[in-house]
Protein backbone atom coordinates (compact mmCIF):
# COMPACT_ATOMS: atom_id res chain seq x y z
CA UNK A 1 0.00 0.00 0.00
CA UNK A 2 3.04 2.18 0.42
CA UNK A 3 3.61 2.46 -2.84
CA UNK A 4 0.49 4.29 -3.39
CA UNK A 5 -0.69 7.70 -3.31
CA UNK A 6 -4.07 7.04 -3.02
CA UNK A 7 -6.36 5.05 -1.44
CA UNK A 8 -10.07 4.49 -2.45
CA UNK A 9 -12.66 2.51 -0.66
CA UNK A 10 -15.67 1.76 -2.51
CA UNK A 11 -18.56 1.01 -0.20
CA UNK A 12 -19.18 0.04 3.36
CA UNK A 13 -20.40 -2.78 5.49
CA UNK A 14 -18.09 -5.17 4.48
CA UNK A 15 -14.81 -6.60 5.82
CA UNK A 16 -13.19 -4.52 2.97
CA UNK A 17 -13.42 -1.32 4.21
CA UNK A 18 -12.12 -2.54 7.69
CA UNK A 19 -9.29 -4.43 6.07
CA UNK A 20 -8.49 -1.07 4.38
CA UNK A 21 -8.42 1.31 7.11
CA UNK A 22 -6.70 -1.91 9.31
CA UNK A 23 -3.57 -1.56 6.90
CA UNK A 24 -3.69 2.25 6.93
CA UNK A 25 -3.15 2.30 10.60
CA UNK A 26 -0.29 0.04 10.68
CA UNK A 27 1.52 2.40 7.76
CA UNK A 28 1.18 5.34 9.87
CA UNK A 29 2.70 3.33 12.75
CA UNK A 30 5.38 2.47 10.81
CA UNK A 31 5.94 6.16 9.21
CA UNK A 32 6.38 7.49 12.41
CA UNK A 33 9.63 6.56 13.11
CA UNK A 34 10.95 5.96 9.63
CA UNK A 35 9.77 9.06 7.85
CA UNK A 36 7.77 7.08 5.12
CA UNK A 37 5.49 7.62 2.80
CA UNK A 38 1.45 7.24 4.01
CA UNK A 39 -0.99 7.36 1.15
CA UNK A 40 -4.56 9.36 1.69
CA UNK A 41 -7.74 7.38 1.92
CA UNK A 42 -10.70 8.05 1.07
CA UNK A 43 -14.40 6.75 1.35
CA UNK A 44 -17.25 6.53 -1.86
CA UNK A 45 -19.98 5.02 0.15
CA UNK A 46 -22.17 5.10 -3.08
CA UNK A 47 -25.38 5.73 -1.04
CA UNK A 48 -24.41 3.04 1.61
CA UNK A 49 -25.21 5.98 3.91
CA UNK A 50 -28.19 6.58 3.64
CA UNK A 51 -30.89 7.34 6.31
CA UNK A 52 -33.42 5.04 4.19
CA UNK A 53 -31.40 1.88 4.92
CA UNK A 54 -31.77 2.64 8.51
CA UNK A 55 -35.51 4.01 8.46
CA UNK A 56 -37.33 1.24 6.72
CA UNK A 57 -39.87 -0.69 8.17
CA UNK A 58 -38.48 -3.98 6.30
CA UNK A 59 -35.07 -3.19 7.33
CA UNK A 60 -35.20 -3.24 10.54
CA UNK A 61 -32.71 -6.18 11.67
CA UNK A 62 -30.52 -5.11 9.45
CA UNK A 63 -30.65 -1.28 10.93
CA UNK A 64 -29.72 -2.80 14.03
CA UNK A 65 -26.92 -4.65 12.68
CA UNK A 66 -25.71 -1.88 10.95
CA UNK A 67 -25.94 0.48 14.33
CA UNK A 68 -23.69 -1.71 16.12
CA UNK A 69 -21.18 -2.14 13.25
CA UNK A 70 -21.34 1.48 12.72
CA UNK A 71 -20.44 2.20 16.44
CA UNK A 72 -17.42 -0.71 17.04
CA UNK A 73 -16.06 -0.59 13.30
CA UNK A 74 -16.95 1.69 10.28
CA UNK A 75 -17.25 4.80 11.86
CA UNK A 76 -13.77 4.43 12.77
CA UNK A 77 -12.96 3.82 8.80
CA UNK A 78 -15.52 7.27 7.74
CA UNK A 79 -13.90 9.75 9.89
CA UNK A 80 -10.31 8.58 9.68
CA UNK A 81 -10.46 8.77 6.11
CA UNK A 82 -9.35 11.54 4.43
CA UNK A 83 -12.20 12.34 2.94
CA UNK A 84 -16.05 10.71 2.04
CA UNK A 85 -16.64 11.06 -1.71
CA UNK A 86 -19.98 11.34 -2.92
CA UNK A 87 -21.76 11.04 -6.14
CA UNK A 88 -24.54 14.15 -5.55
CA UNK A 89 -24.70 16.70 -3.46
CA UNK A 90 -28.09 15.32 -2.01
CA UNK A 91 -26.31 11.93 -1.21
CA UNK A 92 -23.90 13.93 1.00
CA UNK A 93 -26.23 16.04 3.13
CA UNK A 94 -28.51 12.94 3.88
CA UNK A 95 -24.97 10.92 4.44
CA UNK A 96 -25.26 13.18 8.13
CA UNK A 97 -28.64 12.17 8.90
CA UNK A 98 -27.88 8.72 9.41
CA UNK A 99 -25.40 7.72 12.38
CA UNK A 100 -24.17 9.58 15.78
CA UNK A 101 -20.70 10.43 15.79
CA UNK A 102 -20.31 10.76 11.82
CA UNK A 103 -17.67 13.17 11.58
CA UNK A 104 -15.57 12.94 8.27
CA UNK A 105 -12.48 15.18 7.89
CA UNK A 106 -13.74 15.95 4.52
CA UNK A 107 -17.04 15.90 2.34
CA UNK A 108 -16.49 15.64 -0.99
CA UNK A 109 -19.21 16.16 -4.27
CA UNK A 110 -17.72 14.50 -6.82
CA UNK A 111 -20.61 13.47 -8.87
CA UNK A 112 -21.10 10.66 -11.09
CA UNK A 113 -21.09 9.59 -14.90
CA UNK A 114 -21.63 6.74 -17.43
CA UNK A 115 -20.05 6.95 -20.76
CA UNK A 116 -22.42 7.91 -24.10
CA UNK A 117 -24.77 5.19 -24.67
CA UNK A 118 -23.92 3.45 -28.66
CA UNK A 119 -26.32 5.32 -31.06
CA UNK A 120 -29.50 3.77 -31.74
CA UNK A 121 -29.57 1.30 -34.55
CA UNK A 122 -32.37 -0.94 -36.00
CA UNK A 123 -30.95 -3.69 -34.39
CA UNK A 124 -31.98 -2.92 -31.01
CA UNK A 125 -35.11 -2.54 -31.90
CA UNK A 126 -35.12 -5.92 -33.32
CA UNK A 127 -33.47 -7.29 -30.48
CA UNK A 128 -35.71 -5.74 -27.94
CA UNK A 129 -38.56 -7.39 -30.04
CA UNK A 130 -37.19 -10.90 -29.74
CA UNK A 131 -37.73 -10.62 -26.14
CA UNK A 132 -41.31 -8.55 -26.23
CA UNK A 133 -42.98 -9.40 -29.56
CA UNK A 134 -46.63 -7.83 -28.52
CA UNK A 135 -45.18 -4.85 -28.36
CA UNK A 136 -44.71 -4.28 -32.10
CA UNK A 137 -46.08 -1.06 -33.51
CA UNK A 138 -47.03 -0.19 -29.86
CA UNK A 139 -46.06 2.96 -27.80
CA UNK A 140 -45.19 2.66 -24.35
CA UNK A 141 -43.94 3.62 -20.81
CA UNK A 142 -40.78 1.66 -19.72
CA UNK A 143 -39.75 0.70 -16.52
CA UNK A 144 -36.20 -0.67 -15.85
CA UNK A 145 -35.24 -2.00 -12.58
CA UNK A 146 -36.04 -4.45 -10.27
CA UNK A 147 -38.98 -5.90 -9.95
CA UNK A 148 -39.11 -5.04 -6.09
CA UNK A 149 -40.75 -2.81 -3.12
CA UNK A 150 -37.93 -0.18 -2.98
CA UNK A 151 -38.60 0.79 -6.68
CA UNK A 152 -41.85 1.63 -6.51
CA UNK A 153 -43.28 -0.10 -8.92
CA UNK A 154 -46.59 -1.37 -7.02
CA UNK A 155 -47.47 2.17 -7.06
CA UNK A 156 -47.01 2.83 -10.45
CA UNK A 157 -49.17 -0.71 -11.97
CA UNK A 158 -51.90 0.59 -9.42
CA UNK A 159 -51.60 3.73 -11.03
CA UNK A 160 -51.73 2.50 -14.32
CA UNK A 161 -54.40 0.23 -13.82
CA UNK A 162 -56.56 2.61 -12.58
CA UNK A 163 -55.92 4.95 -15.76
CA UNK A 164 -56.62 1.54 -17.64
CA UNK A 165 -59.87 0.97 -15.92
CA UNK A 166 -61.45 4.00 -16.09
CA UNK A 167 -60.36 4.70 -19.96
CA UNK A 168 -59.19 8.20 -19.26
CA UNK A 169 -56.19 8.18 -21.75
CA UNK A 170 -57.47 8.24 -25.67
CA UNK A 171 -54.14 5.85 -26.91
CA UNK A 172 -53.18 4.51 -23.84
CA UNK A 173 -49.37 3.58 -23.84
CA UNK A 174 -48.56 0.34 -22.94
CA UNK A 175 -46.75 -0.29 -20.14
CA UNK A 176 -43.54 -2.09 -20.28
CA UNK A 177 -41.96 -3.55 -16.40
CA UNK A 178 -38.13 -4.63 -17.79
CA UNK A 179 -36.01 -6.32 -15.04
CA UNK A 180 -35.87 -9.73 -12.68
CA UNK A 181 -38.05 -10.15 -10.22
CA UNK A 182 -41.43 -11.05 -11.55
CA UNK A 183 -41.08 -14.63 -9.94
CA UNK A 184 -40.84 -13.51 -6.66
CA UNK A 185 -42.99 -13.02 -3.64
CA UNK A 186 -43.74 -9.12 -4.54
CA UNK A 187 -43.47 -9.98 -8.44
CA UNK A 188 -46.41 -12.28 -8.10
CA UNK A 189 -48.82 -9.82 -5.95
CA UNK A 190 -47.88 -7.50 -9.01
CA UNK A 191 -49.30 -10.45 -11.37
CA UNK A 192 -52.45 -10.96 -8.89
CA UNK A 193 -53.13 -6.84 -9.08
CA UNK A 194 -52.91 -7.31 -13.14
CA UNK A 195 -55.41 -10.28 -13.22
CA UNK A 196 -58.23 -8.19 -11.64
CA UNK A 197 -58.42 -6.18 -14.96
CA UNK A 198 -58.72 -8.23 -17.41
CA UNK A 199 -57.60 -5.99 -20.61
CA UNK A 200 -53.91 -5.64 -18.50
CA UNK A 201 -52.83 -8.70 -20.33
CA UNK A 202 -52.67 -6.28 -23.21
CA UNK A 203 -51.45 -3.51 -22.00
CA UNK A 204 -48.83 -4.37 -19.22
CA UNK A 205 -45.49 -6.58 -20.27
CA UNK A 206 -42.82 -8.34 -18.27
CA UNK A 207 -39.99 -9.48 -20.18
CA UNK A 208 -37.62 -10.60 -17.39
CA UNK A 209 -34.13 -9.04 -17.22
CA UNK A 210 -33.31 -7.46 -20.97
CA UNK A 211 -29.35 -6.39 -21.61
CA UNK A 212 -27.34 -5.51 -24.34
CA UNK A 213 -28.80 -4.10 -27.74
CA UNK A 214 -32.43 -5.60 -26.07
CA UNK A 215 -31.52 -3.09 -23.56
CA UNK A 216 -30.57 -0.10 -25.28
CA UNK A 217 -33.61 -1.29 -27.78
CA UNK A 218 -36.22 -0.68 -24.67
CA UNK A 219 -34.88 2.76 -23.77
CA UNK A 220 -34.42 4.20 -27.12
CA UNK A 221 -38.06 3.06 -28.60
CA UNK A 222 -39.63 4.35 -25.24
CA UNK A 223 -42.06 7.45 -25.13
CA UNK A 224 -40.36 7.96 -21.38
CA UNK A 225 -38.96 6.14 -18.52
CA UNK A 226 -40.46 5.81 -15.19
CA UNK A 227 -38.86 5.05 -11.76
CA UNK A 228 -41.15 6.24 -8.86
CA UNK A 229 -38.65 4.64 -6.42
CA UNK A 230 -38.46 4.79 -2.82
CA UNK A 231 -34.70 5.47 -2.71
CA UNK A 232 -31.93 5.77 -5.37
CA UNK A 233 -28.48 6.89 -4.60
CA UNK A 234 -27.62 7.87 -8.14
CA UNK A 235 -30.07 5.90 -10.57
CA UNK A 236 -27.80 4.81 -13.67
CA UNK A 237 -30.81 3.64 -15.39
CA UNK A 238 -32.44 6.96 -15.37
CA UNK A 239 -29.28 8.44 -16.52
CA UNK A 240 -29.14 6.10 -19.34
CA UNK A 241 -32.16 7.61 -20.50
CA UNK A 242 -31.54 10.99 -20.59
CA UNK A 243 -28.62 9.91 -22.18
CA UNK A 244 -31.29 8.83 -24.88
CA UNK A 245 -32.87 11.67 -24.87
CA UNK A 246 -36.03 10.36 -23.33
CA UNK A 247 -37.88 12.00 -20.35
CA UNK A 248 -37.46 10.83 -17.10
CA UNK A 249 -40.38 10.38 -14.57
CA UNK A 250 -39.57 9.86 -11.33
CA UNK A 251 -39.62 9.83 -7.79
CA UNK A 252 -37.79 12.72 -5.18
CA UNK A 253 -36.21 10.19 -3.33
CA UNK A 254 -33.40 9.80 -6.60
CA UNK A 255 -30.65 11.94 -5.10
CA UNK A 256 -30.44 13.26 -8.87
CA UNK A 257 -33.99 14.49 -8.92
CA UNK A 258 -33.08 18.45 -8.74
CA UNK A 259 -30.44 18.41 -11.75
CA UNK A 260 -33.46 16.95 -14.14
CA UNK A 261 -35.97 18.94 -12.45
CA UNK A 262 -33.76 22.02 -12.91
CA UNK A 263 -32.24 20.89 -16.50
CA UNK A 264 -36.39 20.33 -17.27
CA UNK A 265 -35.45 16.87 -18.24
CA UNK A 266 -38.48 15.33 -16.52
CA UNK A 267 -41.24 14.97 -14.11
CA UNK A 268 -40.49 14.94 -10.36
CA UNK A 269 -42.99 14.33 -8.01
CA UNK A 270 -43.62 12.34 -4.64
CA UNK A 271 -42.85 8.78 -4.25
CA UNK A 272 -46.96 7.68 -2.81
CA UNK A 273 -49.58 6.64 -4.97
CA UNK A 274 -50.65 9.95 -5.14
CA UNK A 275 -48.02 11.31 -6.43
CA UNK A 276 -47.20 8.25 -8.91
CA UNK A 277 -50.63 9.05 -10.38
CA UNK A 278 -49.78 12.79 -10.43
CA UNK A 279 -46.53 12.22 -12.53
CA UNK A 280 -48.75 9.90 -15.04
CA UNK A 281 -51.45 12.85 -15.27
CA UNK A 282 -48.69 15.63 -16.23
CA UNK A 283 -47.07 13.33 -18.89
CA UNK A 284 -50.48 12.69 -20.30
CA UNK A 285 -51.30 16.26 -20.14
CA UNK A 286 -48.08 17.31 -21.95
CA UNK A 287 -48.28 18.36 -25.80
CA UNK A 288 -46.48 16.37 -28.57
CA UNK A 289 -44.23 19.62 -28.86
CA UNK A 290 -43.81 19.70 -25.09
CA UNK A 291 -42.53 15.79 -24.97
CA UNK A 292 -40.13 16.66 -27.96
CA UNK A 293 -38.70 19.54 -26.05
CA UNK A 294 -38.32 17.22 -22.82
CA UNK A 295 -36.48 14.88 -24.40
CA UNK A 296 -33.74 16.87 -25.78
CA UNK A 297 -33.50 18.65 -22.39
CA UNK A 298 -32.93 15.35 -21.07
CA UNK A 299 -30.06 14.72 -23.22
CA UNK A 300 -28.68 17.77 -21.92
CA UNK A 301 -28.83 17.50 -18.04
CA UNK A 302 -27.04 14.33 -18.98
CA UNK A 303 -24.53 16.64 -20.98
CA UNK A 304 -24.09 19.20 -18.10
CA UNK A 305 -24.39 17.26 -15.32
CA UNK A 306 -23.86 13.37 -15.69
CA UNK A 307 -20.79 12.77 -18.64
CA UNK A 308 -17.92 10.40 -17.43
CA UNK A 309 -15.27 12.68 -17.98
CA UNK A 310 -16.95 15.03 -15.47
CA UNK A 311 -17.17 13.09 -12.92
CA UNK A 312 -13.67 11.55 -13.80
CA UNK A 313 -12.09 15.21 -13.85
CA UNK A 314 -14.15 16.04 -10.65
CA UNK A 315 -12.34 12.95 -8.93
CA UNK A 316 -9.06 13.56 -9.97
CA UNK A 317 -8.85 17.20 -8.79
CA UNK A 318 -9.99 16.00 -5.40
CA UNK A 319 -7.84 13.18 -4.64
CA UNK A 320 -4.61 15.13 -6.06
CA UNK A 321 -4.65 17.84 -3.54
CA UNK A 322 -1.94 17.99 -1.63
Amino acid sequence: MQSFDVVVINGLWLFFSYAGWKMLRKIKEAAKNKGDKVPKLFVMPHGMLDPYFQLAPERRIKAIRNYIYWHLIEKKVVNDSDGLLFTSQLELLLARKSFPDYHPKNEYNIGYGIPLPPPYSAGMKEAFLKKCPLLQGKNYLLFFGRIHPKKGVDMLVEAYLELLAKRQIKNLPVLVLAGPGMDSQFGAKIRRALALIPEAKDYVFYPGMIKGAAKWGAIYGADAFMLPSHQENFGIAVVEALACSKPVIISDQINIWEEIKKGKGGIVTEDTISGVKNMLKQWFELSAVDKKEMGENAFNVYLNNFRVERAAAKFYNVISQR
